[in-house]
């Protein structure tokens, strides 16, 4: 039987004509993207490839990224295009230009990225591309500065969509966005899709919050790589309910928070990356033996030179658990409490827990590192 006039086979779908005249008519695309857009249909894969050479070197300095933005965010409403765009790895080149806007013309481009962002938010490939890259911080900095509507609405429905797809829920949580989200609700919107993308997203972040135990969000903030003093860090019920939990795939967390030491930047997340390090030895029945074998002495060693006093505080207290034996750490660490610079000098003088603290001698441990 002849396919209906009213049906299309697959070949017939993948060949089909995209009427572009009826978008420009529409105003919804400019006579320059008609253009473009009818060069695009149709030809060979390199070809295609004219818009990613747009995005990576502009042939106008002020209007060459905006026309091919303005185009593709049309294109990507086919899901041909979404294919060939996220195997180009064309995904990479929108990530930059998500970034806080204060000119009309820089609001537009935003827009129309972001818009390009929630047509790939439909596309699996596309998904799995965006969780590893830094496009939800900067998109959850864009809905949080913006005050341009439409801006704030597809950035909202974007995060919609992501929601529950991976690790994005987690990172969301931790990125702080149930609070921006209960903020923008209490402005006056008047886009009925804005407001119900914005009680969605502060229903499935609750629901997110109460699923997700306390080592669940620990190992997000590890994986992440930026640490701070949440309450956990310093919650002795944490580290005794969870420390098992370390040795999970060969101990893969405790792994990365020793990477963290050679790779960050930030003083905060050293700092408390060095801490858990002392929590996981003071914790785990084998923790200085397992810290040891994974090579991390010399590593925390070198950051008791820190210019940071918090750094190298918590390195210190680290490399103490590291060196001495449990029972002992009560007479070390009083130490920490009597000097305020934590600059590492000589020999330890450390405080005998059966004295005053306020009265420090030599303690007879023996100890390699001393705070002056």
């Amino acid at each position: 039987m002849p396919i209906d006039q009213g049906e299309l086979s697959t070949d017939e779908v993948l060949r089909r004509d995209i009427p572009w005249e009826t978008y420009m008519t529409t105003k919804l695309i400019t006579g320059t993207g008609l253009q473009l857009l009818r060069r695009y249909d149709k030809k060979p894969e390199n070809y295609k490839a004219q818009l990613l050479d747009a995005l990576k070197t502009p042939s106008h300095p002020s209007r060459g990224i905006p026309i091919a933005i303005n185009c593709l965010a049309t294109l990507l409403k086919e899901p041909m295009v979404r294919s060939s765009f996220v195997q180009s790895d064309g995904v990479k080149l929108l990530i930059p230009l998500i970034s806080p806007a204060s000119t009309q013309q820089s609001i537009q481009l935003l827009y129309e990225t972001c818009l390009c962002v929630w047509l790939l938010s439909y596309y699996e490939p596309a998904i799995e591309y965006l969780a590893t890259s830094r496009s939800l911080p900067r998109l959850i900095e864009v809905v949080k500065g913006s005050t341009k509507e439409k801006v704030v609405r597809v950035v909202a429905l974007t995060l919609r969509n992501l929601l529950h797809k991976g690790s994005f829920g987690a990172q969301m949580v931790d990125l702080g966005l149930l609070l921006i989200v209960q903020n923008l609700k209490a402005q006056a919107w008047s886009d009925e899709d804005l407001l119900e993308a914005l009680n969605q997203l502060e229903e499935g972040l609750k629901d997110n919050i109460k699923k997700l135990s306390s080592f669940d969000k620990y190992k997000q903030e590890v994986l992440l790589g930026h640490l701070d003093w949440s309450p956990m860090h310093k919650d002795p019920t944490f580290w005794r309910e969870n420390i098992t939990n370390f040795e999970e795939h060969d101990f893969q967390i405790l792994r990365v928070l020793i990477t963290i030491l050679d790779t960050s930047t930030d003083a905060r997340t050293l700092a408390v990356a060095c801490y858990d390090l002392s929590q996981f030895i003071q914790y785990h029945s084998a923790g200085r033996i397992i810290v040891n074998d994974l090579k991390a002495k010399d590593r925390v060693m070198k950051l008791m030179d820190h210019e940071n006093t918090e750094v190298t505080k918590n390195a210190l207290l680290c490399i103490q658990r590291l060196f001495l034996e449990r029972k002992k750490y009560p007479s070390c660490l009083y130490c920490l409490y009597l000097l305020p610079t934590g600059n590492v000098t000589g020999i330890c003088i450390l405080t005998d827990p059966s004295i005053n603290p306020k009265q420090p001698r030599p303690c007879s441990v023996s100890c390699y590192f001393s705070v002056a």
